[in-house]
């Protein structure tokens, strides 16, 4: 809480600022491919790293994070049901493995 009782962290306006920050990081996520499992199994650090590369500050709680994966895998499955859909694609899915690398296969 802050002077006179405001606890703007939970006010409609946080709300709304968490939501539309999601969905642009859920925009920008999504056209690399990577979906909310793979964004919330990745570090602080590389999810910091994600927000910076789309030219988003990071935000400063997981709540933003978790819409954003929720987000994210809505989208999945309205592409699924969409297939023929031009926006059912993502663009950019050769820079997924700069931010989810794939498992190691043992020799």
């Amino acid at each position: 809480m802050t002077a006179g009782g405001f606890d703007f962290a939970h006010s409609e306006q946080a709300a709304k600022s968490r939501q539309d920050k999601a969905t642009a990081l859920a925009r920008y996520i999504w056209d690399r491919g990577i979906d909310g499992g793979e964004l919330l199994g990745l570090s602080d650090a590389a999810r910091r790293k994600l927000a910076r590369a789309a030219d988003i500050h990071p935000p400063s709680t997981m709540e933003t994070w978790t819409i954003t994966a929720e987000l994210l895998d809505t989208k999945n499955a309205w592409a699924a049901a969409n297939p023929d859909h031009p926006s059912a694609t993502p663009q950019h899915t050769d820079e997924k493995i700069m931010w989810v690398k794939p498992p190691i296969k043992p020799w």
